[in-house]
């Protein structure tokens, strides 16, 4: 297990008062890495200290974070993917935020267990986000499509609005975790688990995508396209409908001639609830040798999960402010953001059901989508594949 110490640079020597803690997370974009550093700033003033703000490559943050807490050199706030947290608590890196009298409250169960190792919640946050269906109206009403809500009127719709120059839907189908998330929703919302990949189930919902790949319906590149590049797909017009998160409403906003909208996920028969994975990130302290530097760090962090801040950062992204009481104010004043709230309020940690194996489980899928989406194995042959094999 590893633990950690901090030095005492921050500290005031001739008085033990902290005055600098310092903060990492994976925010590198400028204008992110700027928006984070003020409310950080802000939040470090109202705890008395200045926030020393450092951002690393999203993949590489969990690693420098290990290696810093083998060096004993931690930083004082912390933020993870939600998906990292118990694999990070499970070395002892970080410390619950009840020993120093964070608010954890108000979350809905699937954030709440987000944040939670073992029966202590280590991580807490101000905003979440989830996928759902974006689709063109224009395209939409031209082609006479209704807003499809099952997998059947999904395909029928998709086929449809496919011409030259134009797919009907688009999914992130690469061979990384972005297409792990967005598919485990056509998982879980049919009853599948990740846990049971040779369930019928969970072959049903890659069947989906394999239909819609296999019919002309949806391009052959989505098992190249990150959320990314089907966001620029659907802004292009070149595709009708995607599965993407509210992060890209502000590109889309920006576009200016897209007339746009969202929908839940479609599910596989009417009468099935739709379930989500739960996206965005968690603030932490971490384990260090300074209680006093990690009381501030907690004070940090109680005031970036705040009323203001939640709706501050649900505002400069799009997304959800994470406790169910802000954002049903929230969804009061934006009520196109209403489709998005529900299916945070309904959305399930990838670790509630895995735990800290979800890196490997997240691998096996997306291994049998590519598997599937290519033809080289049926979905039922791709998923029982991508069981046998360890990543």
């Amino acid at each position: 297990m590893l633990t950690a110490g901090s030095g005492c640079a921050g500290d005031n020597a001739a008085s033990g008062a902290v005055t600098t803690i310092t903060a990492l997370d994976y925010y590198t974009d400028k204008s992110e890495h700027t928006q984070w550093g003020r409310l950080l700033s802000a939040c470090g003033r109202s705890a008395g200290v200045r926030v020393e703000h450092r951002s690393v490559p999203g993949p590489s943050l969990v690693p420098t974070v290990l290696r810093q807490a083998s060096a004993r050199e931690l930083p004082d706030v912390l933020m993870l993917d939600n998906a990292d947290v118990q694999q990070v608590a499970e070395t002892g890196a970080l410390t619950p935020l009840s020993d120093f009298g964070v608010d954890t409250g108000g979350y809905s169960p699937g954030i709440a267990s987000a944040g939670t190792y073992r029966g202590k919640v280590y991580g807490v946050t101000p905003a979440v986000n989830a996928a759902v269906l974006f689709y063109n109206k224009d395209m939409l009403d031209e082609a006479g499509v209704a807003v499809p809500r099952t997998w059947d009127e999904l395909k029928a719709a998709a086929q449809r609005l496919t011409r030259p120059g134009r797919y009907g839907m688009a999914v992130s189908a690469g061979n990384t975790a972005e297409s792990s998330w967005q598919f485990l929703p056509f998982l879980w919302s049919n009853g599948g688990e990740e846990t049971d990949l040779g369930d019928p189930r969970a072959a049903q919902a890659l069947g989906l995508w394999t239909d819609l790949v296999r019919s002309g319906a949806m391009s052959r590149s989505v098992l190249n396209w990150d959320q990314a590049d089907v966001h620029d797909q659907f802004a292009a017009g070149r595709t009708a409908m995607m599965i993407n998160g509210p992060w890209r409403i502000s590109a889309l906003e920006k576009a200016g001639d897209i007339r746009w909208g969202t929908a839940p996920i479609p599910v596989r028969e009417r009468g099935q609830s739709v379930v989500t994975a739960l996206g965005g990130e968690l603030w932490t302290v971490p384990t260090t040798a300074s209680p006093a530097r990690q009381a501030k760090a907690a004070e940090v962090i109680d005031c970036l999960t705040g009323r203001d801040t939640m709706l501050t950062v649900a505002g400069q992204y799009s997304t959800v402010p994470a406790r169910t009481a802000v954002a049903e104010e929230y969804v009061e004043h934006k009520p196109s953001m209403a489709v998005f709230a529900d299916a945070v309020e309904h959305a399930r940690a990838r670790t509630a059901r895995v735990g800290t194996a979800w890196p490997k489980v997240a691998d096996r899928i997306h291994r049998a989508i590519q598997l599937a989406l290519t033809g080289e194995k049926t979905p039922a042959e791709a998923l029982a594949e991508a069981r046998r094999r360890e990543p």
